[in-house]
C-alpha cells in the first residue's frame, strides 16, 4: 500500500547522507552525562487534585501526565529504561507505572521512538482513546487499540467536553526505514470546559507556527516546551530548539507559564545533560519572565492552578 507523504509540510530540508558523515567525523550525538546527578528528581507520589483545579506531573523527556476538565491525559508516554539508538535513561519516570490514575486520553506528538514508545502503549488498555496526526493510526490499530483519532492540523476532537487540537510544528516524522514523513508531526491544545488551556509542543525547531497557535488559541495557560536535544546547531537548529528558542516560542504562543520537558531523561546529543536547565533559567530571567511562571520542574513534581490561577 503506497503511503501519503507529508514532505510538503516541511519548513526545511531533512538531513542527507553528508550530514551524518560529518556529524559522526565531529564525535557523534552524545553529550557529557557529568553532572547527571544534578538533574532533579522528585519521586513523591501524585498528590490529590483539588476540585476545580488542573495539574501537570513531569514524567520525564516529553511525557507529563496533565488532569484536566475531569480528565487525566497522558503526552507522548515512555516509561521504557531506554529506547533504541540510546543509552539507557538517566533518570526514573516520575510516577511509577502502576501508581497512575485511570488513563482517559493519550496524545502522541510524532512517531519519533522518543515520543512513540511500543513497550509502553502496550501497557494500556486496549479502549484507551489514542489521539494522532493524520497517518499514524494504523500503526495503533494494528496493535489492537479502537479508539483512536487521527487529525489533521488545526482539526480537533472532544472528549466528555475536554478540546484537543492538532497544530503544526517545525518538525517531521519517520519509524523505519520507507516511512519518512508518512504521518503528520505537531503539537496538542486542549482545552477544559472552563477554559483552562495548556499547549504541548511535541518536537520543534523554532519558526512563525508558534504565533500562528498563539493567535488562534489565545489564553494559553501552562505551555509545556522542549528546551533539550538542540547541539550541535548546525544538524539541530531546524527541529529542536535551544532554550532560549523555547523561552522566545513561549511569548509567541502568549503563553502565561513554560513548563520544560525534552531533557534529564535520554542522551540524544552534544550538550551536557544539566546545560538545558542552566540556560533556560538564564534566558528567562534575561526575557524578564517572573520566576513563577518558569516551571523546571524535577521528575515527578507536579504543578496545580485552580480557577482563575492563570
Amino acid at each position: 500500500m503506497r503511503r501519503h507523504s507529508y514532505r510538503d509540510r516541511l519548513t526545511s530540508p531533512l538531513p542527507g547522507p553528508r550530514d551524518f558523515v560529518k556529524i559522526m567525523r565531529e564525535g557523534g550525538f552524545r553529550g557529557s552525562t557529568a553532572n547527571a546527578d544534578r538533574i532533579p528528581v522528585m519521586r513523591t507520589g501524585l498528590p490529590p487534585l483539588p476540585p476545580g483545579a488542573a495539574s501537570w506531573t513531569w514524567i520525564g523527556h516529553a511525557s507529563y501526565l496533565v488532569r484536566i476538565g475531569g480528565l487525566c491525559v497522558l503526552t507522548d508516554p515512555v516509561w521504557s529504561a531506554r529506547i533504541p539508538g540510546t543509552p539507557p535513561r538517566l533518570t526514573p519516570p516520575g510516577l511509577p507505572w502502576n501508581d497512575l490514575p485511570p488513563i482517559d486520553a493519550v496524545v502522541i506528538s510524532h512517531d519519533h521512538y522518543d515520543h512513540l514508545d511500543a513497550p509502553t502503549l502496550r501497557r494500556l488498555p486496549r479502549s484507551t482513546p489514542i489521539l494522532v496526526g493524520a497517518g499514524l493510526g494504523r500503526w495503533f490499530r494494528l496493535r489492537g487499540f479502537h479508539a483512536v483519532t487521527e487529525l489533521e492540523w488545526w482539526e480537533h476532537t472532544e472528549i466528555a467536553g475536554v478540546r484537543f487540537d492538532f497544530t503544526p510544528t517545525h518538525h517531521w516524522s519517520r519509524r523505519g526505514l520507507f516511512d519518512t514523513c508518512a504521518s503528520l508531526w505537531g503539537g496538542w491544545v486542549i482545552t477544559a470546559p472552563d477554559g483552562t488551556r495548556t499547549y504541548h509542543a511535541g518536537d520543534s525547531g523554532y519558526g512563525h507556527r508558534f504565533v500562528e497557535v498563539g493567535e488562534r488559541y489565545p489564553g494559553i495557560g501552562v505551555a509545556m516546551m522542549p528546551i533539550g536535544a538542540y547541539e550541535p546547531r548546525w544538524f539541530m537548529r531546524y527541529v529542536h530548539m535551544t532554550p532560549a528558542e523555547s523561552v522566545r516560542a513561549v511569548a509567541d504562543l502568549g503563553a502565561h507559564t513554560m513548563a520544560c520537558m525534552h531533557w534529564g531523561t535520554f542522551v540524544l546529543t552534544k550538550e551536557p545533560v544539566d546545560e538545558p536547565l542552566q540556560l533556560v533559567r538564564k534566558e528567562w530571567a534575561a526575557a524578564g519572565g517572573d520566576p513563577a511562571n518558569l516551571w523546571s520542574l524535577a521528575v515527578g513534581e507536579t504543578r496545580s492552578l485552580g480557577a482563575g490561577d492563570e
